[in-house]
């Protein structure tokens, strides 16, 4: 199950925008940061191929500037 932790940054001002429009993706836990335009993102897929549709799906949104990945790992299911 690969959980992924990312940095998201709004283009100006369109941080509520990107910010509504994660959630709305499911599989992401979003935290805004209180001074900038920078998400922190949490995803957790099912397997690989989801979370790499997961991370093309948030990649194409408008309201996103850039996308950093921080962290990220994979527990195998038994």
């Amino acid at each position: 199950m690969p959980i992924k932790s990312y940095l998201a940054y709004a283009i100006t001002g369109k941080k509520e925008d990107l910010m509504k429009a994660l959630l709305s993706l499911g599989q992401c836990e979003v935290v805004p940061a209180e001074n900038e335009d920078i998400l922190a993102v949490v995803t957790e897929t099912p397997n690989d191929a989801e979370d790499e549709l997961l991370k093309e799906q948030i990649e194409a949104l408008d309201s996103l500037k850039l996308l950093s990945l921080v962290s990220g790992f994979n527990t195998p299911q038994n």
